[in-house]
């Protein structure tokens, strides 16, 4: 059974860091720029840069963070980070927060807003006591990679994130299902002679088209996503990887439970002191279990070793994947189903059933466009090429027979 691993030893926590920066007397503050002390986050040095009048334009304040003794760092240096500034307001509802994502490199060291927020503004509750300005900063450094969905945000700083960019990150898997699912179906012709094609092979040869190694859709699913550069990317690449961890586990947990029950039927068919346990581990409630059962039922796509395997009848789960509802077309919604009590939703699960269901979805996609339909074209192509040499063979027939005549 394949892992799902993170090869950068540091987890996306020992990633990120946060720096508060206080500035005094900031009203009488005669510099075009101030710069902050320097801070690690990531093992990358940085400073918050503040034009009070400015940068290339009057009336706003401009903030930036900037990457710190850039004139060391070495040819091809780069990191994508996401960047949460805040203007801290002395009523915290009203802090001013701007959000980015940037790759910082040696010739982009710095990034931020030239307008990020307006000078009078200031006036309305972000001058604290002695006259300060208070700026924090929220750094996540992310180690990004090709082999596949791989964390990128702290727990805790995901959450925040998910308060602002929820909506975004549902409508970018959404978006994605249902393009696919369209595809899939749009070809009425297409799809009977596909499905045809399929009954018409022998079991052994539909289980081999029915199959794709894992580092090479994985591969794929970051090459996909990764043409977006806003801050919902490292979200949506978070809920992937929790997707798919999520697939490995539950095949996990279903062949430890087919195991399981395999076990305790054989052993209760014994004359065996242990009869009472095995009937009260069999009789175990589900929620007390490792796994639920619920979680087991149906699963389009399973994990054998390094390999990602449609779980049933490619014709049956295409069918599946294409007619299901999504998450939130149910009735009732299954954000609604887990320990929700109004603004408390548990976002969190119902985007990693998202992220599952994505990959699912790109799976079958990309075995029944990649794998199935280029098979069906082999086979096709075979054909034309055999009636070809049947029609060259009964020419020559012809023609041998119309010598012989004469």
């Amino acid at each position: 059974m394949s892992e799902i691993t993170n090869e950068d030893s540091a987890t996306p926590s020992e990633l990120y860091g946060t720096y508060t920066w206080k500035i005094g007397n900031f009203l009488e503050k005669s510099k075009k720029e101030i710069r902050s002390n320097v801070f690690e986050v990531g093992g990358h040095q940085w400073y918050i840069l503040v034009y009070p009048q400015g940068c290339e334009i009057s009336n706003y304040l401009s903030v930036f963070l900037c990457v710190a003794n850039h004139h060391k760092l070495l040819p091809g240096w780069k990191h994508f980070a996401v960047v949460t500034v805040s203007l801290m307001n002395i009523y915290p509802n009203k802090s001013k927060h701007s959000d980015t994502l940037h790759e910082f490199c040696k010739r982009e060291r710095d990034w931020g807003w030239k307008k990020f927020i307006e000078l009078p503004r200031i006036q309305e509750g972000f001058i604290h006591d002695s006259c300060s300005l208070i700026i924090k900063a929220q750094v996540q450094v992310i180690r990004k990679s090709v082999d596949g969905p791989f964390p990128c945000l702290d727990g805790q700083y995901r959450k925040e994130l998910l308060r602002v960019y929820l909506t975004n990150v549902e409508h970018i898997m959404l978006r994605f299902m249902k393009e696919k699912r369209s595809k899939l179906m749009e070809d009425k012709t297409r799809w009977t002679s596909l499905c045809a094609f399929l009954l018409g092979m022998d079991q052994k040869s539909r289980r081999t088209l029915s199959a794709e190694k894992m580092d090479v859709i994985q591969k794929l699913v970051v090459k996909h996503f990764s043409t977006n550069k806003e801050v919902t990317f490292p979200l949506v690449m978070d809920f992937l990887f929790k997707g798919l961890s999520s697939l490995v586990l539950d095949t996990k947990e279903k062949i430890i439970h087919t195991t399981s029950k395999q076990m305790v039927k054989l052993l209760k068919d014994l004359d065996s002191p242990v009869n009472t346990i095995l009937k009260a581990l069999e009789e175990e409630p589900k929620k007390e279990r490792a796994f639920d059962g619920k979680e087991l039922t149906a699963p389009i796509v399973t994990v054998d070793k390094d390999m990602f395997v449609l779980a049933d009848d490619a014709i049956l789960l295409l069918e599946k994947a294409v007619l299901e509802p999504f998450p939130d077309e149910r009735v009732p919604p299954n954000r609604m189903e887990v320990d929700y009590d109004g603004d408390q939703r548990d976002d969190e699960k119902l985007l990693t059933e998202y992220g599952r269901h994505t990959l699912e979805v790109f799976i079958i996609d990309h075995i029944f466009c990649n794998k199935i339909e280029l098979a069906y074209k082999d086979a096709i192509a075979l054909k034309m090429q055999e009636e070809l040499i049947r029609e060259e063979e009964d020419l020559k027939k012809r023609r041998v027979k119309s010598t012989k005549s004469s």
